[in-house]
């Protein structure tokens, strides 16, 4: 039984195999999450598992919420995640998904949203080169031409522009978990993965060629 879990961003740091190599990670608390509804063939048309993460105070939720997790008799939970699942009967309402379900050497994919830049020019956002930086150009960071004059007589949407940077929800595929801290439900993850210390993260059995590990 392994489904996704929710977590927040602790930071990264760095641990040393075996062999002595220092191995960069990130540290992902990684629940304690609650069981809130589980979706059969028969009653939704497609199985899943919804979850809970981050405990608040009832008044920071409204009421159809905390009706809908009194149904689980969870506490009172800011943030909800579904994940498909092939068997929801292993699931029940109210039980607790921690950390210990995943192993080290496990691959997952890591969502969350990615740090924000503001407003970025061509070259941060888009990676365009810059023009000359001799005394006579005038042309040092512009984007150049976006388009024909008279056909079409505009700028074709999606053209790539300044404009806001990051701030958008980023997966990072087949990370794979260096260790496991079952005590104080901790993930350790080899290499970086979106958002800043604090972020919400989703982290599931990473999908490989159709199939999905671990589930």
């Amino acid at each position: 039984m392994s489904v996704g879990i929710l977590g927040t961003k602790l930071g990264m740091t760095q641990i040393f195999d075996e062999a002595g190599n220092a191995v960069p990670v990130t540290v992902v608390q990684a629940g304690p999450c609650v069981v809130t509804q589980v979706k059969t063939e028969q009653t939704d048309g497609y199985a899943a598992v919804q979850i809970g993460y981050g405990e608040v105070a009832e008044k920071a939720l409204n009421r159809p919420k905390l009706g809908h997790l009194s149904k689980s008799s969870a506490p009172a939970l800011r943030h909800l995640r579904e994940y498909r699942v092939s068997n929801p009967s292993e699931f029940e309402l109210g039980q607790s998904i921690t950390a210990d379900q995943f192993a080290a050497g496990e691959l997952v994919d890591v969502s969350g949203k990615s740090i924000g830049r503001g407003f970025a020019g061509y070259q941060k956002r888009h990676n365009f080169k810059r023009g000359p930086m001799a005394h006579g150009s005038k042309n040092h960071r512009l984007p150049g031409s976006t388009g024909a004059g008279t056909t079409p007589g505009r700028v074709y949407p999606g053209k790539r522009m300044a404009g806001r940077m990051g701030d958008e929800r980023v997966t990072t595929r087949k990370l794979s978990i260096v260790r496991v801290d079952d005590e104080r439900n901790l993930l350790l993850i080899k290499g970086c993965v979106p958002g800043k210390p604090g972020a919400l993260l989703s982290i599931a059995p990473a999908t490989i060629v159709g199939q999905q590990v671990g589930r």
